[in-house]
């Protein structure tokens, strides 16, 4: 997700106390493995051996104990029958690929940023192999050193200001192609109640974390716009402090959907009509259509011809949910047809010469178990009168 830091609103151009990061919230992914079985020899032609070490993603010996595990007697199940996919998960190398239909997810991290000062040599080494040589403080894992340094920080030199940041508070927007305008967007977990503005107090090191959903459905690019503002006090004055960025990413088509309608012989004076429909996987991912629905306009029904009606499965109580590869594709179908046609019933919406079904509407699940939901217009099929046999 390309960044392009947005002018400040201060008059003075300082660097600000409090950083915004931005990161895209999405799920890890399987690791995968490929088991490869030693030669066959005499000594072990009689028992399947395990596979050799080095094909698995991580090692399991025969006792169950893992490779890393240094304790005695504690022994570990989780690899115990390789598999192409193991337990291990990757989380998301990079931002990734965005598409129509899916919930775009991030969070917005407002930190209030200390700088550190130098430290004495005995603070310096806390938490060091060494003690001869210093570590700086942004290399020491050890909580002992944190807690010196912040301590440090806070004490400060006396002639140093003292700065407080107060009713931190950040907003976000979201651009879309079609829309001239933005959308502002709901920041969760919600402020406490009685909280007023949903502004927070951040101590030096704190973070103001927030999470945004938005539901994309639209190609082409999509501009995250996120305001972070605040009050910069010191002992002698104080002043808001305002700073924006933007954050551009692209949207790509996710499902191509191709319909056909048709019409059927009437029945028992109600006219009937076939909808067939294409869905061709045009993302990276594989997916597994959930449901693929009719909402129809009124004064019609439909029946419906696919996996859910045909019970396609072996014979379970469930049915087979087709599963797409990228560049594959699924064929659906249904049959339209007129309501009753009592006096209570809706007659059958028309525009200019034209029959309107309604929308088609598809939900799926990616490999991790991501939702998508994508809506088609309002399809139909012109109107075709039927001949008036002469006499």
């Amino acid at each position: 997700m390309s960044h392009q830091r947005y002018p400040s609103h201060d008059a003075v151009k300082e660097p600000h106390s409090v950083s915004l990061k931005v990161l895209r919230l999405s799920r890890p992914s399987l690791v995968a493995q490929y088991p490869v079985q030693p030669p066959s020899t005499a000594a072990t032609a009689q028992h399947n051996p395990p596979p050799i070490p080095a094909s698995l993603a991580y090692y399991h010996d025969d006792n169950g104990a893992a490779a890393n595990d240094e304790q005695a007697g504690r022994t570990t199940q989780t690899n115990p029958h390789p598999f192409i996919l193991s337990p291990i998960v990757n989380l998301p190398p990079s931002f990734g690929s965005t598409y129509v239909g899916e919930t775009f997810s991030c969070t917005l991290c407002a930190n209030h940023d200390v700088a550190i000062p130098d430290l004495p040599a005995p603070l310096a080494v806390l938490g060091g192999a060494d003690p001869d040589r210093p570590r700086t403080l942004s290399s020491t894992s050890s909580a002992s050193s944190r807690t010196a340094a912040a301590a440090a920080a806070a004490a400060g030199p006396k002639n140093k200001k003292k700065t407080t940041i107060r009713d931190v508070r950040i907003e976000a927007e979201m651009k879309t192609p079609s829309s001239a305008t933005v959308t502002k967007l709901e920041l969760t977990p919600p402020p406490p109640v009685g909280s007023g503005s949903g502004r927070t107090d951040l101590h030096p090191n704190e973070t103001l974390q927030k999470v945004v959903n938005f539901d994309l459905k639209e190609e082409g690019n999509h501009v995250l716009a996120v305001t972070v503002s605040y009050y910069e006090a010191s002992d002698t004055s104080g002043r808001t402090r305002t700073f924006r960025k933007l954050y551009q990413f692209i949207c790509k088509a996710s499902l191509i959907v191709r319909t056909k309608p048709g019409l059927l012989p009437a029945f028992m004076g109600r006219r009937r009509w076939v909808l067939e429909a294409q869905l061709e996987n045009c993302s990276e991912d594989t997916m597994q259509l959930e449901r693929v629905v009719l909402d129809l306009e009124p004064g019609l029904d439909y029946s419906d011809c696919n996996w859910e009606a045909s019970g396609s499965g072996g014979g379970s109580s469930s049915p087979t949910k087709p599963v797409l590869h990228p560049g594959e594709a699924e064929q659906v179908c249904f049959v339209v047809e007129e309501k009753g046609g009592g006096d209570g019933e809706e007659r059958v919406k028309e525009e200019d010469g034209r029959v309107v079904f309604g929308v088609l509407g598809i939900g799926w699940r990616s490999e991790m178990g991501n939702r998508g939901f994508l809506s088609t217009g309002k399809l139909g099929t012109r109107h075709v009168k039927p001949r008036q046999r002469k006499a």
